[in-house]
């Protein structure tokens, strides 16, 4: 391999790690998107004026959906912050596990 071909695969390289880097933060805008979105759909009133009958299996449906889109919001929360942190060379912050024995470890 001579110093040209090195050269122009680094210069290939360094533009891969470019575009992966932008296509991440593509994702990343499109997650916060994803996340206004069910946004949204949990701030929607569950019952309207207009729905005076609403069985209780059609309430728990809807309460259902709401609580999953709440979660699914903040696990996309999450996840864009971990995807950022690592755009940005942050470290990742490591939790300290105290020590637990068996009994302290099985009592819940």
């Amino acid at each position: 391999m001579t110093a040209k071909d090195f050269i122009e695969l680094n210069q290939i390289e360094l533009q891969l790690n470019m575009d992966i880097k932008e296509t991440k933060k593509n994702i990343i805008q499109a997650g916060h998107k994803a996340v206004e979105e069910l946004i949204k759909v949990a701030k929607e009133a569950i019952v309207t004026d207009s729905e005076d009958d609403l069985t209780a299996d059609k309430l728990k449906n809807a309460a259902a959906s709401k609580k999953l889109a709440i979660f699914d919001a903040f696990e996309i929360l999450n996840r864009i912050q971990e995807e950022e942190d690592l755009l940005n060379n942050k470290p990742k912050e490591v939790e300290k596990q105290a020590f637990k024995g068996f009994a302290e470890g099985r009592s819940k």
